[in-house]
């Protein structure tokens, strides 16, 4: 069979798989990649080369940084300032949240920016008294639109500057893409909040989910926690002053667990308050700032420093008299039991033991928790009733509520023969929205990248890399959290498809298709061909995904600009913008599939919704494209 013949058929049996929607995306790529290799169009090195590729390892790289953000609460912060500037009102929490979402695309991908909303948008939808289906596809759309704000935006941007810049041209700007789309999200903003809105549907799609407080809520009553918070004053004649945690054995003989140790400020300790009101001064600052470090074995605590302790009553006062230190009982609800125990760096899980345990049978002074892994045991509940920490044998089915760095937490879950945790503690790690220097690297290294790109000091895939190594080297996030951040299924997606490109030049494959949309479509007038290729890049866009559709179409529209003798970079600016008007179906992004099962929506949803945001896409396209970048070469 001719080359052209048989890589055409190919393309078209991998539209139909991708159609048929029976076998993965990336699965189906695979297929493609391996029959364009044993039809003897590629050799080995063409066929593979996708996985070497620039545009393929920025992606993978961009995952990183999102994740880095979303680690450091970055994102969790801004979602939550969104919520707080938004209100109850739908209108006005459709636009804050299409601003806030578009944000947040233009400088992550846009699966991480919607994969990290997602939980949120959920609560703010229960929140207001309305359903996820009436937030979830704003977001997703959003998500699509703000992804034409910058270079990074979305892997179709970078696909198109790499095509031209592969081909001789220069790439758009990093900023360049907010030409058009400021306008088009503006659109969309519009579109959503006066006609959109009222086209989405009414689906109660799973119940009101828990977030960080309320799950908070249910371990306090889980534990039996209110009643065993207190805090204490050490007197500079304390038996305790000057002494390390080990050494005061306030776990060991009172059953008492430390939560947190701050030194007063010297002024703040000399003022001649009462016990009652220096306790409640120091609880309300508190309640301003995150726990302190995490207060381990060789902690010092020193003369005029506060405690938070959690025990029995009875342990507490017991201690209190015998070490010489003044205590107090607190009520906290369980919002500010959240911000006293929780923070961006500490954390609570509740781990249960496993039959096979090596602990089982052991007491919590002899498994030694706090030496090896790093966090307390502040209880243990067996079956409906909580059990003394002193003395009590570990036995199969306890739970264990401990408390430490996430980090640490994260690590139990590696010793499945012994634990099992309870829940998702990486997750609820991602709701804690104060901000510490961690946050303040990512955020530093987010605008380092950014910088870097639109300067073009060094090339884009390594400012992006050198942002994603910051963060690792920081520590907002790990390796092993950096490689489970990577969308692998959509990284070889791409990578896989890039061979039909290439497939499709040594051919002659896409020359041939250029040449009939100039012969056809570009013979009416370059208005004419800038509505084919947003037809052409947009239909194809609905039943692939936007990126492999920018990889199979951008080398086609830049070879039909050259036959045209026109300049490329208003149809390849046109290619961006039909890849972001992904709105007709589930399929047609990443975005489009994560809202799906959430909000209850089913296919006639987005061609209902999305057809005529589709029309405006391609109307403000052809107004603003050929102005700003001129069809004459």
């Amino acid at each position: 069979m001719d080359p052209i013949q048989y890589t055409f058929l190919v393309l078209i049996v991998t539209i139909a798989l991708f159609i048929w929607d029976k076998l993965r995306a990336d699965y189906v790529a695979l297929l493609s990649m391996m029959a364009l290799f044993l039809g003897g169009v590629l050799s080995p090195s063409q066929a593979l080369k996708g996985f070497g590729d620039t545009t393929v390892v920025m992606i993978a790289a961009l995952f990183v940084v999102g994740e880095g953000l979303s680690r450091t609460g970055v994102t969790t912060w801004l979602s939550r300032r969104i919520i707080s500037i938004a209100g109850r009102n739908s209108i006005r929490v459709i636009v804050v949240l299409m601003l806030g979402t578009a944000f947040l695309s233009a400088f992550m991908s846009n699966t991480g920016t919607v994969a990290t909303l997602l939980p949120a948008v959920i609560a703010i939808a229960w929140s207001i008294d309305s359903f996820p289906s009436k937030l979830l596809m704003p977001l997703a759309f959003a998500a699509n639109a703000g992804g034409l704000l910058t270079l990074t935006g979305t892997p179709p941007n970078i696909v198109v500057s790499d095509v031209l810049v592969n081909a001789g041209y220069r790439s758009f700007g990093f900023f360049e893409y907010s030409w058009v789309g400021i306008p088009l999200l503006i659109a969309t903003i519009v579109y959503m909040a006066v006609f959109g809105r009222k086209l989405l549907p009414v689906n109660k799609s799973g119940e009101k989910p828990d977030d960080l407080t309320s799950s908070m809520l249910g371990i306090s009553d889980s534990f039996a926690l209110p009643g065993k918070i207190f805090l204490a004053y050490i007197k500079p004649e304390s038996l305790l002053a000057g002494k390390t945690l080990a050494e005061t054995k306030l776990g060991k003989e009172y059953m008492v667990t430390v939560l947190s140790i701050e030194e007063l400020e010297k002024s703040e300790a000399h003022i001649d308050h009462s016990h009652h009101t220096r306790l409640h001064h120091f609880l309300h600052r508190l309640k301003q700032a995150e726990p302190q470090e995490f207060p381990v074995a060789s902690t010092m605590i020193a003369p005029h420093s506060m405690l938070v302790l959690k025990g029995s009553s009875s342990a507490i006062k017991q201690a209190a008299q015998d070490l010489s230190f003044e205590v107090e009982q607190v009520d906290l609800d369980s919002a500010t039991l959240t911000k006293l125990l929780i923070s961006s760096d500490i954390g609570l899980a509740e781990v249960l033991i496993t039959p096979r345990s090596i602990y089982h049978g052991a007491t919590v002074k002899e498994s030694h928790f706090l030496e090896k892994f790093g966090v307390q045991v502040m209880s243990i509940r067996r079956g409906e009733s909580l059990v003394t920490r002193q003395n009590t044998k570990l036995k199969f089915g306890d739970a264990l509520l401990v408390r430490g760095d996430w980090r640490n937490i994260e690590l139990l879950r590696q010793e499945r023969r012994n634990f099992t945790v309870i829940g998702s503690p990486d997750e609820l790690s991602r709701q804690v929205a104060s901000l510490n220097w961690r946050a303040l690297v990512a955020i530093l290294s987010l605008v380092g990248m950014v910088v870097l790109m639109v300067t073009s000091l060094i090339p884009s895939v390594m400012a992006v890399l050198v942002a994603a190594m910051v963060m690792v080297l920081a520590g907002c996030l790990n390796m092993n959290q950096a490689y489970r951040s990577i969308g692998w299924q959509s990284v070889v997606l791409i990578a896989a498809m890039i061979p039909m490109s290439t497939a499709l030049s040594i051919t002659g494959g896409a020359e041939l298709i250029a040449r009939y949309m100039v012969d056809t479509i570009g013979a009416v007038g370059p208005l004419a061909l800038l509505t084919g290729v947003f037809i052409l890049t947009s239909a194809f866009s609905q039943v692939l995904s936007n990126t492999a559709t920018t990889v199979l179409v951008a080398p086609i529209v830049l070879q039909a600009a050259v036959v045209s003798q026109i300049s490329p970079y208003p149809l390849m600016m046109m290619v961006a913008v039909g890849a972001s008007a992904s709105f007709l179906t589930p399929i047609s992004s990443t975005t489009n599939l994560m809202v799906l099962t959430p909000g209850g929506y089913r296919f006639v949803d987005y061609v209902k919704i999305g057809l005529p945001l589709m029309a405006i896409f391609l109307v403000i396209g052809l107004l603003l494209v050929p102005l700003i970048w001129p069809i004459s070469p």
